[in-house]
């Protein structure tokens, strides 16, 4: 049955809505479910559905931290060890670097490593002074010797075999006279600085650091 634009605006009003056709008072229940998700949605739900997703969020950020500090304490046990693996080799290259009183000694294996393979030294000048680091202390050693090749090239493999570290650094190779070579090089030591050493360079470097930053 065709209703009437004027029958419609009859029915819609609010006191006579009660009698109009079925179609209608759905359609109008339906205008009004609408209108009610729609103020919900805008003045409520959206807000909360933002604040659940930033919680979801939140959520998911601490599982990640938690199973990142779950294995950091499942795995503790293989870090300490390797903590402990690497104080060692610290440790034992460390011992490879003479203490102060030992220094003098090093310089005589240098020099005797050259003399046991029959080589000359034409110089053999030990810096004034060390470069100090963080920890440790290097001295280089201006050194010019002469001899065969055979002989000069034992002599770099007896230095590289000593029980203290010691490097040959600028390497100059030339020739020195018939059958004979002359090897113009820095010989490097190292030794440990002991902890008043080590205090005094802090002590000293402390003012200077401060004095940097502004």
């Amino acid at each position: 049955m065709a209703i009437t634009v004027n029958e419609l605006q009859r029915y819609l009003d609010p006191k006579r809505i009660g009698s109009a056709p079925i179609l209608i008072k759905l359609g109008v229940l339906l205008i009004l479910l609408v209108l009610i998700i729609s103020a919900s949605w805008y003045f409520d739900w959206d807000d909360q559905l933002n604040r659940i997703k930033g919680e979801v969020q939140k959520e998911e950020g601490l599982r990640k931290t938690f199973l990142e500090k779950k294995s950091e304490a499942i795995n503790l046990p293989a870090y300490q060890k390797q903590l402990e693996d690497i104080e060692k080799q610290f440790g034992a290259l460390l011992k490879q670097l003479p203490g102060k009183s030992e220094m003098d000694a090093l310089l005589t294996d240098i020099n005797q490593a050259g003399l046991g393979r029959g080589l000359q030294f034409e110089l053999f000048k030990p810096a004034s002074g060390e470069t100090r680091r963080d920890f440790y202390a290097e001295l280089p050693i201006t050194i010019r010797i002469t001899g065969n090749y055979h002989d000069i090239g034992a002599f770099a493999s007896d230095i590289s075999k000593l029980s203290r570290i010691v490097t040959l650094n600028d390497i100059g190779l030339n020739a020195a006279g018939k059958g004979t070579l002359a090897l113009d090089a820095t010989a490097k030591t190292f030794r440990y600085l002991d902890e008043n050493e080590i205090a005094q360079q802090r002590k000293a470097a402390g003012p200077s650091q401060k004095g940097g930053k502004k």
